[in-house]
């Protein structure tokens, strides 16, 4: 089965009745907006956080599904003003890109950040502890991340010493990330080689090309949207240039990548489901802090590695939350 298709019949099964069969008076109305183009594990995790808490999608609350076309440049202010045009009680947005368009397009609709690098350097809150406004969530650090990518990959593969850097070049906060790997690489003795690309497949392409022509060791790809809809291209292309990866999204590993490492994604949607409970209870977002994750997980692909020819250091494999064999 499509794994697209797959989601769908689990979005589909956790959601219980559809829409037109909610139940009569006033049922909550929440948007959800993604920059991928179709449904994940990650909005799974959050139907399932709404049913831990007693929602049951069509019945309990009404969910208005937005996801970003596939190529089209920048739908998020249409997207983002199509949900306060429906009245829609509170907006989660799922992506970062997401979030400035849907903060523009409203002052008055509780916004909830599923995910967000870094909340008070982009103005959208005050501080962690008292976000002030109308927006709060969750924020995965992302800066400080990649550069433990970085360690880890030069733990696992020690020989690595020339590494390149994939970055979306449209990323606002990609200059952040690259900084924290550029200091990681003074650390440990590491040559970095940065190839911010726009995500066309002539640019992975061409990435890649100039990855071998440099005799990359390893190969960094910084955490983002983009990235992650490329999955399947970004491993095959690592694999035919034989290059261990480090990812920032498990979901990389379980595709055959090396190498992942990062928060538990799941986790901080199915968080949001809590967020989403207290603002429909009365909460103010200005009231609830904006959490950072407490769950991180270390996947390593002992398929890729033995298709490298690699030996991971039992000391990386102690670390991993996972061993994929």
């Amino acid at each position: 089965m499509d794994r697209r298709a797959f989601i769908w019949g689990a979005m589909a099964l956790l959601g219980g009745p559809l829409a037109a069969q909610a139940q009569a008076g006033r049922v909550p109305r929440v948007g959800f907006l993604c920059a991928r183009s179709g449904p994940s594990s990650h909005t799974v995790a959050f139907l399932h956080g709404l049913r831990e808490l007693g929602y049951a999608e069509g019945k309990d609350i009404l969910i208005e599904w937005r996801f970003a076309p596939e190529g089209r440049p920048d739908p998020f202010p249409d997207l983002a003003a199509e949900l306060v045009r429906l009245k829609v009680d509170l907006i989660v947005v799922a992506s970062p890109p997401a979030i400035r368009p849907t903060k523009e397009a409203t002052t008055r609709i509780p916004i909830i950040m599923a995910q967000s690098d870094d909340p008070i350097g982009a103005g959208f809150v005050t501080s962690l502890a008292r976000p002030g406004g109308n927006i709060t969530g969750l924020s995965f650090m992302a800066p400080e991340l990649s550069g433990k990518q970085l360690e880890l990959l030069k733990a696992a593969v020690p020989r690595a010493s020339r590494v390149a850097v994939l970055s979306d070049i449209n990323d606002r906060f990609a200059g952040r990330q690259l900084g924290a790997v550029q200091r990681a690489a003074g650390m440990l003795g590491v040559k970095l080689q940065p190839l911010p690309i726009r995500g066309a497949a002539k640019d992975f392409d061409r990435a890649f090309a100039a990855m071998r022509k440099a005799r990359a060791e390893g190969l960094v790809v910084l955490p983002d949207v983009m990235f992650f809809d490329h999955q399947e291209r970004l491993t095959t292309l690592a694999a035919k240039s034989r290059l261990p990866a480090v990812y920032g999204e498990r979901e990389f590993a379980d595709a055959g990548g090396l190498m992942a490492y990062g928060p538990n994604y799941d986790d901080l949607f199915r968080r949001s489901a809590y967020y989403v409970d207290r603002i429909l209870k009365g909460a103010k977002p200005a009231d609830l802090p904006v959490e950072q994750p407490t769950k991180f997980e270390l996947v390593i692909n002992m398929k890729t590695a033995k298709a490298l020819g690699l030996t991971i250091p039992p000391s990386v494999l102690l670390r991993a939350d996972q061993v994929i064999e």
